[in-house]
């Protein structure tokens, strides 16, 4: 629990009271204005108690990972690998592919006139880290 009571989780703790206890006060406000005849107040009289539900929502959600996190971390510790045991792999998470498109090469080993001169425009960056793309001499 002490996680949770450092600066920046204070912050959010006010943000959130902040944010609920305006957005149920802007709800009942269109509550009032919907009473004295404006209809399209009617929405937003719905819509503002459902943002403060958000809100809440969202707190609830970073403080459960935050306490999961500092309990799964001391629950799990990393077993410790025999000498004759395989070496095992370690899974990263799951990624969504890179799509990434690509132009043939052509048979003759002939390069791109603006392709070659791209790459010996990076090659001088690369040579020169202190130096700022308008310097380029080339």
């Amino acid at each position: 629990m002490k996680r949770l009571w450092t600066p920046g989780w204070i912050a959010r703790h006010v943000a959130m009271v902040v944010l609920v206890v305006g957005f149920l006060g802007l709800g009942w406000w269109q509550v009032t204005r919907a009473a004295s005849g404006n209809t399209l107040s009617f929405g937003y009289a719905i819509e503002w108690p459902v943002f403060a539900g958000f809100v809440i929502f969202v707190w609830w959600r970073e403080v459960r990972h935050t306490l999961r996190g500092t309990r799964g971390d001391r629950s799990s510790p990393v077993p410790p690998a025999s000498a004759g045991s395989a070496p095992t792999a370690t899974t990263p998470g799951v990624r969504r592919p890179v799509r990434v498109n690509r132009v043939p090469v052509p048979a003759d080993g002939a390069q791109d006139g603006d392709l070659a001169a791209y790459n010996r425009y990076l090659t001088w960056l690369n040579a020169n880290p202190g130096a700022k793309p308008g310097d380029y001499p080339g």
